[in-house]
């Protein structure tokens, strides 16, 4: 058994993610495009999939129906790694405004969800009016999110 000091060492010296790979496990050529903007697409999943800043939570299946709308199939994995396959997939202007119009449709879903909710149960309108700003603030960003990624 190594000493902490040598896997330290070991882990240190590692030159590339393809040392962390199992025989196959990572895709090589797939995640060459990601490489280019690994903190934008961190920050757009820190901006739109936490409900702390977007005011709703997109599920892995939600991610999945937001794909199929733009033009997508995409598997079930973890979410983030569903975001940045979709964002991947939006390698374009034209698709990335379709996956960003499907994105906005489905907050707008949320958006109202939150609104009946609201009108339902009054005592909570304070609670849901938080959210429904967040949401709205999300998809106002959007066109300045096009503008960055191209």
């Amino acid at each position: 058994m190594q000493s902490h000091g040598s896997l330290k060492e070991v882990f240190d010296n590692l030159k590339s993610k393809e040392d962390f790979c199992i025989s196959g496990s990572c895709e090589t050529e797939s995640d060459e495009s990601l490489i280019d903007y690994p903190s934008y697409t961190d920050a757009l999943y820190a901006i739109m999939m936490a409900p702390v800043s977007s005011g709703v939570y997109i599920s892995r299946w939600d991610l999945k129906e937001i794909a199929s709308k733009a033009g997508e199939s995409m598997a079930i994995h973890p979410r983030k790694r569903m975001f940045e396959l979709l964002m991947k997939y939006a390698s374009d202007e034209e698709t990335m405004i379709r996956v960003l119009d499907a994105f906005e449709s489905h907050i707008e879903e949320k958006i109202a969800i939150y609104e009946e909710l609201a009108d339902t149960f009054p005592a909570s309108k304070e609670i849901f009016e938080v959210y429904i700003s967040k949401a709205n603030k999300i998809i106002e960003r959007f066109p300045s999110i096009l503008k960055e990624y191209f």
